[in-house]
């Protein structure tokens, strides 16, 4: 499987997400400038986390109008999996790819820690690799990872299994506790109704290396490996 992870200005989980994918997977990858319109050969397409464009308007508002954007909406309208991983998952919502939006958090701090998810269900190419229910070790860092989307959305996602992770407690109960944002029924992550884009707030790409004891979030980009083997 040949990955792209696309860069824009303000990234900086690009070359996390390249070492989760080059060296520790030993998936062919290659970085994407945000000018860039060549995907060219890619199976797969990363939008990692960072502060695109600075953040300015609001998070991922100007990286969704970039015009990478524009073919990575072709490819995925193809068929194309794509991952947007924090900052990534705000402009996949800005481009509509995913419904709803993300918000500040309920805090109105930053937050930089490690958090429990639950898998949902495992019937989906992000998850195949979970356990429906298991709980996943996985980071978060971000200001806006408030997902918010109205209550019909929100039902239209539930209806189609496409929320993948909630917030949860270690024990895989979801609580109001457990939610370190506020996001709404505390959803961490979700894809879209073609089950090929997946848009979480937490860091999978932070969970790979042996070298740091955790690797929960292997599972996610295993998961996607192992389906597209399959196919």
């Amino acid at each position: 499987m040949k990955w792209g992870v696309v860069v824009f200005p303000g990234s900086n989980c690009d070359r996390d997400a390249e070492d989760a994918l080059g060296r520790i997977l030993q998936q062919p990858v290659r970085f994407v400038w945000h000018r860039d319109r060549d995907l060219e050969g890619l199976d797969g397409i990363v939008l990692p986390g960072g502060f695109s464009y600075g953040d300015y308007l609001r998070s991922g508002a100007i990286a969704g109008l970039s015009p990478v954007m524009e073919e990575v909406v072709a490819f995925a309208d193809r068929g194309g999996t794509v991952i947007g991983i924090c900052n990534g998952f705000q402009v996949l919502t800005e481009t509509g790819l995913l419904p709803g939006a993300l918000r500040r958090n309920t805090g109105l701090r930053f937050i930089c820690e490690d958090r429990p998810l639950r898998v949902e269900h495992n019937n989906s190419r992000f998850t195949g690799r979970c356990e429906t229910g298991e709980v996943l070790n996985i980071p978060v860092a971000h200001n806006e990872g408030n997902y918010y989307a109205t209550e019909s959305e929100l039902d239209e996602l539930e209806a189609h299994n496409q929320v993948l992770f909630r917030y949860c407690t270690p024990g895989g109960e979801v609580t109001e506790d457990a939610n370190p944002n506020g996001s709404t029924r505390n959803i961490a992550g979700i894809m879209n109704r073609s089950g090929n884009v997946l848009g979480m707030m937490p860091h999978p790409e932070r969970r790979c290396d042996p070298l740091l004891a955790h690797e929960d979030g292997r599972k996610v980009l295993e998961s996607v490996i192992r389906w597209f083997e399959t196919q």
